[in-house]
């Protein structure tokens, strides 16, 4: 089964042990106490990941977010502003301003993530074609400063390690066909997990850097939260579909 709890811990490993140099996104969407138990097992195995909370009632948790920030992990703001202002840029930044100040009151916070939002027609990174972020004291936007050219991006969207197929955002154009013509597009978890085991693989030989972006409300023990989200997600991945088409 792929998508378990036992699965995520396993995955760790086999990264830890690939001696690859990778680093851990997590998108925290909803269901923040899902996002707490990684950060648990990631502190077991003495690994560090940056956590990105949206400023929604189904992502954000104060005691949870300053329970992740002291098991010493990042913090970083997942900004879906020109969506939830309906594509004001003006009001979107300020928005913004008030979530990471918001944010920054309880953790430091240098790092942002773009939230998808694939139902909406604006995508908040373009608030950055008109302010900065830099001079809010933010240091890195992963979409915007990840050298994908030494970088391979690996994202769990859609519920499978392939879902650029299904994403409206999160992908990157031009480097996703690039590394699927390298043999570096995986389906599975269990996919993954035997090219870092394999030495001589594809994956070991490439020289990229990994970042891997988890959205950890998907990764369950098998019962009701698990056959929820499988479900939720097939759902999710059909509308996805139809608005690609779309565009």
């Amino acid at each position: 089964m792929d998508f378990t709890i036992d699965k995520y811990k396993e995955l760790l490993v086999a990264l830890k042990n690939s001696g690859l140099a990778f680093r851990l996104r997590h998108d925290v969407d909803r269901l923040p106490q899902n996002s707490l138990r990684t950060a648990r097992i990631e502190t077991q195995l003495n690994l560090k990941a940056t956590y990105f909370f949206r400023v929604v009632p189904e992502s954000y948790d104060e005691e949870i977010i300053k329970e992740i920030h002291s098991l010493g992990h990042e913090i970083g703001y997942h900004y879906e502003s020109l969506t939830t202002c309906n594509g004001d840029v003006d009001a979107a930044y300020q928005d913004f301003c008030t979530n990471l100040e918001k944010l920054r009151q309880m953790v430091p916070v240098d790092s942002i993530c773009m939230h998808g939002s694939p139902r909406s027609p604006w995508d908040s990174k373009d608030i950055w074609k008109k302010y900065d972020y830099r001079q809010l004291g933010i240091v890195y936007e992963p979409y915007l400063d990840t050298d994908f050219s030494k970088t391979l991006y690996l994202t769990d969207t859609g519920r499978r390690w392939d879902g650029y197929h299904v994403s409206v955002r999160d992908k990157v154009p031009f480097f996703q066909e690039k590394w699927e013509s390298e043999g570096l597009s995986f389906h599975t978890t269990d996919d993954i997990i035997e090219q870092l085991q394999d030495r001589a693989s594809i994956l070991n030989k490439s020289g990229y850097t990994i970042l891997m972006t988890t959205h950890p409300q998907r990764w369950n023990s098998f019962g009701m939260q698990y056959i929820k989200e499988f479900c939720l997600q097939s759902i999710k991945n059909n509308v996805k579909r139809f608005l690609i088409k779309r565009k």
